[in-house]
């Protein structure tokens, strides 16, 4: 009985990662694709873009297996919860930056919450599938972040024409938070998994 109970708080806790990391998917895509736009009003240029964005990447690069390393010792969804939250408050500063430095330095930082989310979203996932199914289970859980990415692409598209980017960085900031509440769901699992 007590084997049934915990595969089932699993499965839960499988699908709750799912709806929040597609809802992370969602917050940072209707922002994304206008990225460059946000680059130039403030004028820079294409090599400041191709810059800031390398900044992001190899800053989550470099710092995703110190990451990896402490998730096991720190928790896994607490970092998912710290980048949530991390990336919502930093959306809510882009629309006030007046130079290419200030997207510099929160390019890097955004790097810093990359990491964190893209690590221990992964190493997560890997705990919570089931044997025999792991990759039935990440299969589906890659197909329904990935339509959340082709949604927000779309529906960016549609709000930048009625919207201004500003806007869409606060729209952003509130999915973003939203992930790091589901996250909070995670956690109170994990907490009744080990009260059973």
């Amino acid at each position: 009985m007590k084997s049934i109970v915990q595969a089932r708080t699993s499965t839960s806790r499988w699908r709750w990662l799912m709806l929040s990391q597609s809802m992370m998917t969602l917050g940072a895509g209707i922002v994304f694709p206008f990225y460059l736009i946000f680059v130039k009003e403030i004028g820079g240029d294409f090599t400041e873009f191709g810059l800031s964005y390398g900044l992001f990447t190899l800053c989550a690069a470099l710092l995703s297996i110190w990451f990896g390393k402490s998730s096991d010792r720190f928790g896994k969804v607490r970092y998912l919860v710290i980048s949530a939250w991390g990336t919502s408050v930093l959306f809510l500063l882009f629309p006030l930056v007046t130079s290419i430095v200030q997207i510099y330095v929160l390019q890097v930082v955004m790097g810093i919450f990359g990491a964190m989310q893209r690590t221990c979203e992964r190493a997560l996932l890997a705990d919570l599938t089931e044997s025999g199914r792991s990759g039935e289970q990440i299969g589906t859980y890659q197909a329904g972040v990935s339509i959340c990415a082709g949604i927000a692409v779309i529906a960016g598209g549609f709000l930048i024409d009625l919207f201004t980017l500003d806007l869409m960085f606060y729209i952003g900031s509130v999915l973003l938070f939203v992930s790091g509440l589901m996250m909070l769901r995670v956690k109170e699992l994990y907490a009744q998994d080990h009260h059973t």
